[in-house]
């Protein structure tokens, strides 16, 4: 004991225990000091590399392996990344094309070796594939492609079905500029369908064009997406649409509304208002024929389908205008490599849309055989010289129209249709049989000579949306890639000199 009345380390503490374990025992050898279990001498134990134990207390600790089984160590490859550089996955492939080019035997590696980056043979030659071309977008996915992960989400919201357009937007303003608003709602694929329409002041072209695009007749006009003229601007005499108003519907179908053609409001707007004319055009009337053949030849080049509304049968200063603006048309730009596949053809033939004749308003008597006959033989004689594509794409005798009727009944059928007068609820019941006849027929509609509105509507656009749809440039195009061409066709029609030339001869 200390002092201090603490025991000494020296004598009770680790020190002791210490020598005892060394052997340094108070006592003589080979005596048993703690019984007869520990009657052996401490026998020193050697090591594995042949080395004993050093001096000091045995511990034992847990061994903690930190290195994978052999079996799951990935093996070293000679193009390791370089210590620090963010490891790039693989991305996810969300569509695939079909490997049409690939020999049989040939790996995929080596296919697609083979076949490259880029488009490919056939898309550079300018020739029109099989099928429609899909792409999808890598906008929106650059943040998590740098952070070595792929949001799924991200994949999925690009395959999803597209927003459906309200109302329509201005390709083209009041003022004749070309508008950048649509290119939000276009989309990079080719499997698309351009529907335009022309025709003179208060025939119901905007009427029609939202009936074919996303109305039924059973809606309130106010709701249309082209929106049709009020009874003030009717009794005003005016015209509801300016310019070139902008439509696609989800099945990927462009509607181009425009405004009336040869329109005496515009031509009384221009007079009274004091506008300032360009310098190119000396009289009022002659600005305003110049902007309906602009107009023309703007949807002659980039439509598929443009559809000519009348309300009564025929104005043939309308077929004069639409020489005019044939005549006028912009020609079809070629590739500068390869001219004879330019436009899909092998003599490189200039491109013409599909023209539908469409007599809206129909009177009953217009649906006799014999006048419908008599009027498909006047519209192919007047458009005899044209190159447009009149006939043979659209038949009202396909349609079940006119059921008595057989195919050879129309010796030169043309791309006509007819729509009768949209009917109400209060004009189809003063339609209905009058009174001196039998009760029972007293409840029947009255005879009209042809099926309902909404029935002849339906069939027009299943006529339409089945119309072909020919390549109108010498390169495949996309929505997007439409977009940029018709803007710069607008502008080279704008700027086009033939225009200028016709105008300077009209003065």
């Amino acid at each position: 004991m200390s002092e201090s009345g603490h025991s000494q380390p020296g004598m009770y503490g680790q020190g002791r225990r210490r020598r005892r374990r060394r052997g340094e025992r108070d006592g003589p050898p080979g005596q048993n000091l703690s019984g007869p279990s520990r009657d052996r001498e401490y026998q020193p134990r050697e090591r594995r590399d042949g080395s004993e134990d050093p001096p000091g207390p045995l511990i034992q600790k847990t061994p903690i392996i930190l290195a994978k089984p052999p079996s799951e160590r990935a093996k070293p490859s000679q193009n390791a990344p370089v210590s620090g550089a963010p490891l790039l996955e693989k991305p996810i492939m969300l569509m695939k094309a079909r490997d049409d080019g690939g020999k049989p035997g040939t790996p995929p590696e080596a296919a697609a070796q083979s076949s490259g980056p880029g488009p490919s043979k056939v898309e550079r030659e300018g020739q029109r594939p099989t099928q429609p071309v899909y792409q999808i977008q890598n906008r929106g996915m650059g943040a998590s492609a740098s952070g070595n992960a792929v949001d799924p989400m991200v994949g999925q919201s690009k395959l999803l079905h597209p927003e459906k357009m309200k109302h329509s937007i201005k390709l083209v303003d009041d003022q004749m500029n070309w508008c950048d608003s649509a290119m939000e709602y276009l989309r990079d694929q080719t499997d698309m369908l351009v529907v335009g329409v022309i025709g003179l002041q208060g025939t119901g072209k905007s009427t029609i064009m939202s009936l074919l695009s996303a109305n039924t007749p059973e809606e309130d006009q106010r709701s249309y997406v082209f929106r049709p003229q009020s009874q003030e601007i009717k009794e005003r005499g005016g015209n509801q649409s300016t310019g070139i108003d902008f439509y696609i519907t989800q099945e990927r179908v462009i509607f181009l509304d425009t405004q009336p053609i040869l329109s005496p409001f515009i031509l009384d707007h221009v007079i009274n208002n004091d506008r300032k004319l360009p310098p190119e055009y000396n009289l009022p009337h002659t600005y305003v024929e110049m902007q309906s053949l602009q107009i023309a030849a703007f949807l002659f080049t980039v439509c598929h389908v443009v559809i000519v509304v009348q309300d009564w049968f025929t104005d043939i200063n309308l077929y004069r205008f639409l020489q005019t603006a044939e005549m006028l048309k912009p020609s079809t730009p070629s590739a500068s490599h390869d001219s004879t596949g330019s436009s899909g053809s092998d003599d490189g033939a200039e491109y013409y849309p599909h023209i539908v004749f469409l007599q809206n308003k129909s009177r009953r008597e217009d649906f006799c055989p014999r006048n419908v006959k008599n009027m498909h033989t006047v519209v192919d004689k007047l458009m005899a010289y044209s190159h447009l594509k009149y006939k043979g794409t659209l038949s009202m005798l396909d349609c079940n129209i006119f059921p008595g009727l057989a195919q050879e009944y129309l010796d030169t059928e043309v791309n006509m249709f007819l729509l009768p007068v949209q009917e109400n609820d209060g004009e189809d019941n003063l339609n209905k049989t009058g009174a001196g006849t039998y009760p029972l027929f007293s409840l029947l509609p009255g005879y009209r000579g042809h099926p309902t509105f909404s029935t002849m509507v339906s069939k027009l656009r299943s006529q339409i949306l089945a119309m072909p749809r020919c390549q109108l440039s010498h390169t495949i195009l996309t929505e997007k890639n439409w977009f940029h061409y018709a803007a710069r066709i607008w502008d080279g029609v704008k700027k086009s000199s033939a225009l200028s030339e016709y105008s300077r001869l009209l003065c």
